[in-house]
């Protein structure tokens, strides 16, 4: 069974929410404009492309990545797998950045079950969410930021579940207060 790793920039409060400046939102940008940059802290970025086979995102995150991603360098292991996008209202892939398109989680289920190597979502916060709720994630790799941020789409759901008991396997601060936390999810 392939590892499904959910893996976010986050703040102390939970918020997720347009991290890299995207419009619409008060805060927009948080991660660069209200922390110093501390290159230490980002390690674990390029050491995601080298260890995932595969990126599955959400359609709003597909949407906002495609058009970018397939010029950066800095993307290029993600540009170079396959690339998957969960949605039920998206008719066609964004040809810049082809995805297979999957329609529910149960389809995620599926993809997990076939031959490979670890999955990372990026963004996504409805898709993590989803997942999370459904038991798929295995694993978490945040980078918490030293920020309350109130209002705003967040990497957890507040479904009335059963606790997911999670065990931290690598961890890291950093001199600009930002956090590495990489939790396995228990079973």
């Amino acid at each position: 069974m392939r590892t499904l790793i959910v893996t976010a920039f986050v703040s102390l409060d939970g918020v997720m929410e347009a991290p890299g400046g995207e419009p619409g939102y008060r805060n927009s940008g948080w991660t660069f404009k209200d922390v110093a940059f501390d290159p230490a802290a980002y390690e674990i970025k390029g050491r995601e492309q080298e260890e995932t086979t595969a990126l599955l995102l959400g359609r709003t995150s597909y949407e906002a990545f495609a058009p970018i991603w397939p010029t950066m360098d800095d993307f290029a292991g993600y540009n170079a797998m396959p690339r998957y996008v969960v949605s039920t209202t998206l008719q066609s892939d964004d040809e810049r950045w082809p995805a297979t398109i999957l329609r529910s989680v149960d389809d995620v289920a599926a993809l997990k079950e076939t031959k490979g190597g670890p999955i990372a979502v990026h963004g996504s916060a409805t898709l993590g969410r989803g997942l999370a709720d459904a038991g798929l994630v295995d694993r978490y790799h945040l980078l918490v930021f030293p920020l309350l941020l109130g209002a705003g789409k967040r990497l957890f759901s507040d479904s009335d579940k059963d606790a997911t008991k999670l065990d931290l396997v690598e961890y890291e601060a950093y001199g600009n207060g930002i956090q590495k936390q990489i939790f396995d999810v228990v079973r």
